[in-house]
């Protein structure tokens, strides 16, 4: 009996053997549809190549996809563990022609891989097809030797596909399974086609046309085929079951769950197995592909799906969490074919059990509110929308599990009132939103989140996506369309783009459309919806528009780096200075990063350099940047550090990185532990290197580093590197001798300029060339008065040559100017014997006004001034000599 896993290798090998290229699945977070919440078949990552707008270096493929349905128009989630089909989750086999092969290969192509590679009994298959495709059935006919009564013509939409209202679109061909008569139903198109005897489980989708506007159809250029097998439905019927649930992979996690919560997989809890089965894998494959749940949005959808699962395990009796305990079991059935679950297992693991721990707070609580509100009910009735909303605000329980709980008690909801308490609350939150304090246009923002709900952030595992336009705001309102030259702020439904928060820059990035083109200079964040400040650089973006998104990798790889660096320099501040370091502000832009942190005095240049070091050694080590979500009492209690003006709400990512002999976490090996909502690298080594230009006060108690990282570090290096080198070339000397050479040099220069000093005064106190020769001296009202200009030297050496003359004088004043550059420095001195006669004082200020300056002051025995214009020294020496006069 072939296993799931024989059939997927089967199917893909096949097919590879028939020159398709084996794709790997992509995320089931859509890259290229805005208009999906999840991937839900295999043919959405090749949209794009059968439109045309991309090309790849192959025309065939084959690819096993994973698929969620669970949200939005394709949401099977009420139904799951009620039905044999129904999933949450499941893969999609499919094989794939971009104009390379049509009708006449994929047919013979489908019926050989049925009949012969798995080897399922031709008398129980029939097909179906479009009721005007008289070429499938023909094919049919030559191909497998179907009778007309085993292949059945659909005049419906449900054997014709198409991609949207307008674009490629084509007929279908459906190939059914008969389970046999002891199972009611009936063909497709019959009275009983919604029985379970006859199952679909392929369909083979011939791209044949282009649809227009106006309903008319022309054949495509290029025709395409498109397939899609459910491999769980194919590995039921190949076990002999009509039950996907009791396949052998699903089967094995009914038993680990069984097996946890030590119950009958087949007994009472059968439904509760089941449900959690499904749940498991859907929930465990959108958080390794980076959903995590949220309070709206795709996060929101995931915890819907994890909360019916912990619910039934509530009902298994499982007193502790139990969806992290089944994840080993999920891995080792389909981590091989799906690496990344295996990758991603241990946050896999903390979220479940996390999202668990939490609810299982409020489960209690609510089921009794649940019961105290039926118990007061008659016989039958509808819940109260207003309790439901109650469940919903009040304990988390979303609308659905409220009614997949009454579901089992024969009871419905009030959805209407449940609505209308829904439109309540938002209007009351719109009004305190409006009397925040927020930017006069914040509201606007507001408007946009509960119209469209919050942007959901695609950032943190992809720079490329496509998006919806949800909304354009220009000069505060709502436009429907922006022009080329035209600024515009952007919402979309989701985005690649960081809107800056944390420390971190916005991104800057494209954004293209069929219509236009427009540049991304900025992303900011308000009321849950990202914000693109764009100008429209060609054509014109309309509301409504579907685009594709690409954020400026070059740029978002420097702040990567750069964000990282200050995790790990912030740590190393901790190690080196104390731990009374905290982060008290930062930036992470593309060409630097910025630290404030608390420290009340400058670093040492031995400090600086420990930073430094130990900031390289853990880059170099290259260890991997790991995030996990926590509760941010969990992360503190782990040692994880909060950063500086952050809100942290329920949820925090704990981004760890660098491993340490002893350290933080819960293995008390981490070095860096932080919570943190930004971009990182994937490894310690992609920084590249950091270097530390210094530090500086920011304010009191904090001081401020500046650090380069990657290519902007090696470039301040280089330039560092080439002055060394004119340098050294300058004073013809090794660059490790040039440090020496400039400090001699220096020591040179002092002792020079110390000799010219003293030579400068010696002139003038001889009268040398340019000093008007000697100092005459000349009695003032019995008082020896000496009076000098001079050229040449600094008002600093004044007071020295004061001191000489009045030495030289033994008892009297003086009064000498300096030229400097035609201002005029001033300096008066007065011997000790006469201090009580005449001031210095009164002297520079008799002079100083008459060369143009104000003030001036000092000692009665040694004073200064100074003024503009020396060309009135003269006249300044004899207003001084009269304030000697009296």
């Amino acid at each position: 009996m072939p296993t799931l896993n024989d059939i997927r290798s089967t199917f893909l090998n096949y097919f590879q053997k028939q020159g398709h290229e084996i794709v790997p699945s992509s995320p089931l977070v859509p890259r290229n549809d805005p208009t999906l919440m999840f991937t839900n078949s295999g043919m959405v990552q090749f949209k794009n190549l059968f439109t045309g707008v991309e090309h790849r270096d192959y025309k065939r493929a084959t690819s096993a996809q994973k698929c969620v349905r669970a949200g939005g128009k394709h949401n099977d989630l009420d139904n799951v563990g009620y039905t044999a089909r129904h999933h949450t989750f499941f893969e999609m086999l499919g094989n794939f022609s971009f104009g390379d092969y049509f009708k006449s290969d994929a047919i013979p192509f489908a019926w050989e891989l049925i009949t012969k590679e798995l080897d399922i009994p031709k008398d129980r298959l029939l097909v179906t097809v479009y009721h005007t495709d008289d070429e499938a059935a023909e094919m049919w006919k030559k191909v497998a030797g179907l009778s007309d009564d085993k292949i059945i013509r659909i005049p419906t939409n449900d054997n014709f596909w198409m991609m949207g209202p307008t674009g490629p679109c084509g007929p279908c061909t459906e190939i059914f399974f008969d389970h046999g008569d002891h199972i009611w139903g009936g063909p497709p198109g019959s009275p009983e086609e919604d029985g379970d005897r006859f199952v679909e489980i392929w369909n083979l989708v011939f791209m044949q046309y282009e649809q227009f506007e106006d309903g008319t159809r022309r054949d495509l250029p290029n025709q395409s085929i498109d397939t899609g097998m459910g491999i769980e439905r194919v590995a039921a019927l190949l076990q002999g079951t009509n039950d996907n649930y009791a396949t052998d992979l699903i089967r094995s996690l009914i038993e680990a769950s069984a097996n946890a919560t030590s119950t009958d997989p087949d007994g009472p809890g059968k439904m509760h197995h089941r449900v959690i089965a499904d749940h498991l894998r859907s929930t465990s494959f959108l958080i390794a592909d980076g959903v995590m749940p949220s309070n709206d949005g795709r996060g929101y959808v995931l915890r819907r799906i994890m909360r019916r699962a912990m619910r039934h395990a509530h009902l298994l009796g499982a007193k502790d969490p139990l969806m992290h305990q089944l994840v080993p079991a999920l891995v080792g059935q389909m981590g091989a074919a799906y690496p990344e679950l295996g990758q991603a297992q241990a946050l896999i693991e903390e979220t479940l059990k996390l999202e668990e721990t939490r609810f299982k707070q409020t489960l209690d609580r609510g089921l009794k509110l649940l019961d105290d509100e039926l118990g007061d009910l008659p016989e039958g009735a509808a819940l109260p929308g207003e309790a439901a909303f109650k469940l919903y605000d009040t304990f988390g329980f979303p609308l659905d599990l409220t009614q997949d709980a009454l579901r089992e008690k024969g009871r419905a909801v009030d959805t209407d009132g449940f609505d209308a308490a829904m439109a309540e609350q938002k209007a009351k939150a719109r009004a305190a939103w409006a009397g925040s304090g927020e930017a006069a246009d914040a509201t606007i923002w507001f408007d946009v989140a509960d119209k469209h709900g919050a942007t959901d952030f695609l950032g943190y595992d992809t720079e490329t996506a496509e998006a919806q336009v949800v909304a354009l705001i220009k000069d505060g309102a709502e436009v429907a369309k922006a022009t080329k030259g035209e600024t515009v702020q952007i919402a979309l439904n989701q985005t690649p783009f960081y809107a800056e928060s944390g420390g971190q820059v916005g991104d800057t990035g494209m954004i293209r459309g069929e219509g236009g083109v427009a540049r991304i200079t900025d992303t900011r964040k308000s009321a849950g919806v990202f914000i693109h400040f764009a100008e429209v650089t060609e054509g014109e973006i309309s509301k409504g528009a579907a685009v594709a998104l690409e954020v400026d990798h070059a740029r978002r790889t420097a702040i990567r780096a750069n964000h990282s660096a200050t995790h790990l320099l912030h740590e190393a501040l901790r190690e080196t200075l104390g731990a009374h370091v905290a982060q008290r502000g930062s930036l992470n832009a593309p060409d630097r990063l910025r630290f404030d942190f608390s420290h009340s005095k400058a670093l040492s240049d031995a400090e600086l350099s420990k930073v430094t070091a130990d900031v390289n050694a853990f880059i170099r080590q290259n260890s991997p940047v790991v995030t996990r979500i926590m509760t941010p009492d969990d992360a503190r209690a782990i040692g994880a550090q909060a950063l500086f003006g952050e809100k942290y709400g329920d949820e925090v990512r704990v981004v760890s990185m660098g491993r340490a002999a002893t350290g933080k976490g819960q293995d008390r090996q981490t070095y860096s532990l932080e919570l943190c909502g930004g971009t990182h690298v994937k490894q310690t080594g992609d920084i590249g290197i950091c270097v530390v230009l210094g530090d500086s006060a920011s304010s009191a108690g904090v001081r401020r580093i500046e650090a380069l990282t990657g290519q902007a570090a090696l470039d301040h290096l280089h330039d560092q590197a080439a002055i060394l080198a004119s340098v050294s070339d300058a004073l013809k000397a090794p660059s490790a001798d040039v440090a020496d050479r400039v400090k001699a040099l220096l020591d040179e220069r002092r002792t020079l300029s110390n000799e010219v000093a003293q030579l400068r005064r010696e002139l003038a106190m001889a009268g040398g060339a340019g000093q008007g020769g000697a100092a005459e001296v000349r009695e003032i009202n019995g008082v020896k008065f000496v009076a000098q200009v001079l050229s040449g030297v600094s008002g600093k050496d004044l007071p020295a040559l004061i001191d000489e003359h009045k030495q030289r004088l033994g008892s009297g004043a003086v009064l000498l100017i300096a030229d400097a550059d035609g201002k005029a420095a001033v300096a008066a001195g007065v011997t000790a014997d006469l201090i009580g006669t005449v001031s210095a004082v009164d002297l520079v200020k008799a002079a100083v006004p008459v060369l143009g300056g104000k003030g001036g002051g000092g000692r009665p025995d040694m004073a200064q001034g100074g003024g503009k214009d020396v060309s009135n020294a003269d006249a300044a020496i004899k207003a001084a000599e009269t304030a000697i006069g009296g």
